[in-house]
């Protein structure tokens, strides 16, 4: 069975053809799935019955089921957990602010990457998603809520740069003009720090937005909050974010979740600012939202304003972000934790 909704348009086309159907046919279906945003071809109404019957003897139609919605009282900010065709589910997020609505998708069922503030990495990764089911989040998000959405951020369960080929299938029909068309400088990809990813992306010259979750100024901090730092040091990522500056001209976004009297000191904003002066890039200050599974603590207020101040001393661009969703498990994998601790008592 071919998974109908990841093929992109070319692909499309030539299995329309290789079945003998007219070459618009592919161009309909196209359409149908990813700017009419139809659930199963039941609902295309201008493909005839030979077409829906090739779609149901030969391709899977990911169509995901929503198993819970869960609204902020506080912001209005939605969160949804999805159901998959193998009875896994997901997490994704759907943001509203003034001048647009912002959608937040993961790309694993789980993570495998152990960061220690993260809901989403306490099972492990299940597996890769695929680019139909990372699509079909957005597209029933879209439904759901009958707004447009501005911005994507592959920013919930998962590393997305550990599942490269789906999210570059993902983002190629995302962007695609007879898509959403949503445009490239209107998605980000966040990612723990994967270096050799980070450069084959690069190469690519794409205009999104790279977010990178550093965490902490230097390894030895960033290694006990994050075991990917392991592998690659601060300096060998520092290199890689520079590289990806180098091939795209896009400003690098830093993610820096603030843990109490773990990563939050003086000296530690005195370190990063080091560490970032002189780059062309934008902080993002997230007091770290707590798991209870996790011993990690957000950082006070006062604490919070401190380390933006000195970083802005430095003459680097920093917000200390909004905290959305707090009161509906808003943070990754935490919403995906309580339903399988219900299910199934884990």
């Amino acid at each position: 069975m071919i998974d109908i909704k990841s093929l992109n348009m070319k692909e499309l086309t030539n299995f329309i053809l290789e079945k003998g159907e007219k070459r618009y046919r592919a161009e309909q279906l196209f359409s149908w799935m990813h700017s009419r945003l139809a659930r199963n071809p039941g609902e295309m109404s201008n493909i005839p019955k030979t077409v829906k019957e090739l779609l149901k003897s030969e391709a899977e139609y990911t169509a995901l089921e929503t198993v819970d919605i869960q609204t902020s009282e506080e912001d209005g900010t939605k969160k949804y957990l999805f159901g998959l065709s193998d009875g896994n589910v997901i997490e994704s997020v759907w943001m509203r602010y003034r001048d647009w609505n912002s959608v937040c998708i993961s790309s694993q069922v789980g993570c495998r990457m152990g960061c220690r503030f993260c809901a989403s990495t306490l099972d492990g990764c299940i597996r890769n998603l695929t680019p139909s089911e990372m699509l079909d989040q957005v597209y029933s998000i879209r439904r759901e809520s009958g707004e447009r959405i501005s911005n994507i951020v592959i920013m919930g369960s998962g590393e997305p740069l550990d599942n490269y080929d789906a999210l570059l299938k993902f983002l190629e029909i995302i962007t695609d003009e007879k898509g959403l068309n949503i445009g490239e400088r209107h998605i980000t990809v966040s990612t723990c720090g994967l270096v050799p990813e980070i450069r084959r992306l690069a190469e690519l010259k794409k205009q999104i937005t790279l977010a990178i979750s550093l965490h902490a100024p230097n390894d030895g901090k960033r290694r006990s909050l994050m075991p990917i730092a392991n592998k690659y040091s601060v300096t060998d990522l520092m290199e890689a974010v520079k590289y990806y500056y180098e091939k795209t001209g896009r400003r690098i976004t830093f993610e820096y979740a603030l843990a109490r009297d773990v990563n939050d000191t003086p000296e530690d904003a005195a370190e990063l600012s080091g560490l970032l002066k002189g780059l062309n890039c934008h902080v993002n200050l997230i007091p770290v939202n707590p798991v209870r599974e996790r011993a990690l603590r957000g950082s006070s207020g006062r604490r919070a304003s401190d380390f933006k101040t000195e970083l802005e001393k430095n003459g680097i661009n920093v917000t200390i972000r909004r905290e959305m969703g707090r009161d509906i498990d808003g943070a990754c994998g935490q919403l995906r934790r309580k339903h399988l601790e219900a299910v199934f008592h884990v």
